[in-house]
């Protein structure tokens, strides 16, 4: 385990640190339907995740357009044994533009439960372990949610409510209609994502006025244990083998400064990326999406390492471009 406690442990005992994000599966972004490789690729990434001790799945109901819940799917029809070693979240609320309307957002009641019943049916499971709700909807009424959410788990379909992209205060509203905890949030933090970080060092500066990202957030996942899950959290590649030569120089130098530290620490670039976002407090639980099972299993490495407070800061400070202030 990594050295900071994970606060889903409460709710999911055995999950692990680093979860492995389904968004890559199931071919690309249209109406192709799933074949015979798209299969063989799941079951070759949920093999190298379980084989790297990573038991925790994430989906969408929109993630290639539903192919990455039913390729998913597939895996679990013809080895449904595989279903008791993990742990499945999916998330709902994003609806793309079609004859009733442009992209939207919509957790009403109705859409809530609809897309829970298309996710278990593409997944071929009977429930999952942590619904999330994907976007923010500004129409959102929460005591609707809750009815929403409390209907489903009594009926066996859902376990634990999470968010995702969500600030302090829209959690807050929420959870005063609930009669159980959010139990995470799951926000796109990372190296090369910073305005999390930057938006604490910047209080009463207004050289960070221009930072985008919601004073406390972090703070109130951690005082209320919600956990907090990143996605985008290897940069793509960023820092961890991407050709950088056409990048700002402190790209650069980070990426060479995470491949210094993997040397040092004897772990892979990835780790260090991975592990970087673990050394924060909070027990952040990263999201990776890669279908290479070598970058897989090199993001477990993560697990365990503990970077100096000198080599995250050196980190940090790096890949801002700047001194802190």
């Amino acid at each position: 385990m990594s050295m900071h406690k994970h606060p889903l442990i409460e709710y999911l005992p055995d999950v692990s640190p680093v979860v492995y994000g389904c968004m890559g599966l199931g071919g690309g972004w249209d109406k192709q339907s799933i074949n015979s490789t798209h299969i063989e690729q799941a079951h070759e990434c949920i093999d190298a995740a379980l084989q790297s001790e990573i038991n925790y799945f994430d989906h969408a109901d929109i993630y290639t357009l539903g192919k990455a819940e039913q390729v998913f799917g597939q895996v679990l029809k013809e080895r449904p044994a595989l279903r008791d070693q993990m742990y499945i979240q999916s998330k709902c609320g994003i609806r793309f533009d079609d004859e009733l309307g442009p992209k939207r957002y919509d957790l009403s009641a109705k859409w809530i439960t609809q897309s829970v019943d298309e996710s278990l049916a593409r997944l071929n499971t009977e429930y999952l372990d942590v619904l999330v709700l994907h976007r923010p909807d500004p129409l959102m009424e929460p005591d609707e949610i809750a009815e929403a959410f409390h209907r489903l788990k009594s009926a066996g379909k859902v376990r634990y409510l999470g968010v995702s992209n969500m600030q302090q205060q829209q959690m807050a509203f929420l959870q005063r209609s609930l009669d159980t905890p959010l139990v995470l949030n799951q926000i796109e933090i990372s190296l090369g994502h910073l305005d999390w970080l930057d938006e604490g060092i910047y209080a009463g500066n207004s050289a960070g006025c221009d930072t985008n990202f919601t004073p406390g957030t972090l703070e109130y996942c951690r005082q209320n244990k919600t956990q907090i899950q990143s996605w985008g959290s290897l940069c793509q590649g960023l820092f961890s083998g991407r050709d950088v030569s056409d990048q700002a120089a402190h790209i650069q130098h980070t990426s060479a400064l995470v491949a210094k530290l993997a040397v040092e620490y004897g772990v892979s670039p990835e780790a260090i990326v991975l592990g970087w976002l673990m050394r924060y407090p909070a027990g952040i639980q990263p999201v990776i999406g890669s279908t290479n099972p070598k970058r897989i299993k090199a993001s477990q490495q993560a697990v365990g390492l503990n970077l100096s407070r000198e080599h995250w800061y050196a980190l940090y400070v790096c890949a801002r471009g700047q001194a802190l202030p």
